[in-house]
């Protein structure tokens, strides 16, 4: 596992619900996740501002040229949803270790995908 870490947006809910504790690290998250989160449409104003606590400690990656350019590459080769699509490549562009409880994308070559309760040692 690198040094960074992308965090999933289910990892991420997993963290606002309290159900694990983030062990200390370089946080990533994708651009896509931020959106994710706040597009909930039954989110309430106290649930907006534990997000924006919360992602205040995470660097917000914005999708560049090889992030786009990896993101149709991964979607060719493995039909995988648009949105995770753009994480898997925001995560291997970034030289990233993506912590997700997303089984289909431990089928992609070249990411390293650690589950959030081997990740968080829960379970």
């Amino acid at each position: 596992m690198s040094g960074k870490v992308l965090l999933d947006t289910n990892a991420i809910i997993y963290a606002l619900n309290g159900k694990v504790v983030l062990p200390y690290a370089q946080y990533l998250v994708s651009i896509i996740t931020e959106i994710e989160l706040f597009s909930y449409s039954k989110l309430s104003q106290n649930d907006k501002q534990n997000i924006e606590n919360l992602l205040s400690h995470f660097e917000i990656l914005n999708i560049c040229k090889k992030t786009k350019e990896m993101t149709i590459e991964i979607r060719k080769e493995y039909a995988i949803k648009l949105p995770d699509s753009i994480i898997c490549a925001t995560a291997m562009v970034n030289g990233a270790t993506l912590i997700s409880n997303d089984k289909q994308l431990s089928k992609i070559i070249g990411l390293d995908v650690v589950s959030l309760e081997a990740f968080c040692g829960v379970l």
